[in-house]
């Protein structure tokens, strides 16, 4: 079982997004032995539901988030799970400040799954609210993410 956590600052936009549309790739395909979660680097949003405007585009999508509500990483996380996904710059500080320089290897920023240009950040929908651009992203995060995961799949089992 691969487990991905996916971490944005306060889990109620980017890492939420996130988590849901990475699980409703792997429903959709069929992909079994991937799982995903996500939380916030901060306390702040701790115990909230899924922020307005990402909660709109996942069920303009059909995906049922309902039962999310916001949850800080933990230094146990960095071991529960194989890879811990951040979105931008200082998710990533924050999350080898919480994991420890042991588990940096485990830390990857979303956008780096893609073409762009290695250390891209998705922008905060928080604060630009373009939650559009964002789902944009996250989108092509996700499906970096999967084809890779694939990849390393299909090299474990001899068919690459």
């Amino acid at each position: 079982m691969v487990r991905v956590l996916f971490v944005c600052h306060g889990n109620i936009c980017r890492s939420p997004m996130a988590e849901f549309i990475f699980l409703d790739m792997l429903k959709k395909r069929g992909i079994t032995g991937v799982t995903a979660a996500s939380a916030a680097t901060s306390t702040e949003e701790i115990g909230n539901p899924v922020h307005y405007g990402t909660a709109s585009i996942l069920r303009r999508l059909g995906i049922d988030f309902s039962a999310k509500r916001a949850r800080q990483m933990t230094r146990s996380d960095a071991e529960e799970y194989d890879l811990l996904v951040g979105m931008d710059g200082a998710n990533i500080r924050s999350m080898t400040r919480i994991a420890g320089e042991k588990y940096s290897g485990k830390i990857r920023r979303l956008l780096d799954f893609t073409d762009r240009r290695a250390g891209s950040d998705i922008a905060d929908p928080w604060y630009t609210d373009d939650f559009e651009a964002t789902w944009q992203d996250v989108m092509a995060g996700c499906h970096g993410l999967l084809r890779e995961l694939l990849q390393k799949r299909g090299e474990q089992n001899g068919t690459k």
